[in-house]
């Protein structure tokens, strides 16, 4: 059965730093690509940042020069840091990631930003 399971999220001032982990319970190079999503209350969830599986990394561009995906393939976590953090950065993150044309989601951890 796969899970990913989420963690790290909490509250920081802007212009702090925050890492999420999400941890999977299979290889994580059994996925094609992961990604990490984030939802504010009252919006669609977005994309924020994707790692392929050769390691190729893509950015929305509102987070550009300020998060870093990245994956630890012994410990099969994706990892999501976060620096330069703002209020519009608030909302639920969730990873995500596709085997073999299913796709997977995690229950997302909460990372709130004050002003």
């Amino acid at each position: 059965q796969v899970q990913l399971v989420e963690s790290g999220g909490g509250m920081v001032q802007a212009g702090g730093s925050l890492r999420v982990s999400c941890t999977v319970s299979v290889g994580i190079l059994s996925f094609a690509a992961m990604g990490w999503y984030r939802q504010a209350p009252g919006k669609e969830r977005e994309l924020v940042a994707t790692i392929t599986h050769r390691g190729t990394t893509n950015y929305t561009e509102s987070v550009k020069g300020r998060f870093t995906i990245s994956r630890d393939d012994v410990k099969n976590t994706l990892y999501l840091q976060m620096h330069k953090l703002k209020p519009e950065d608030t909302a639920r993150y969730f990873c995500g990631g596709g085997i073999n044309g299913l796709g997977y989601w995690g229950q997302g951890t909460q990372v709130t930003v004050s002003s």
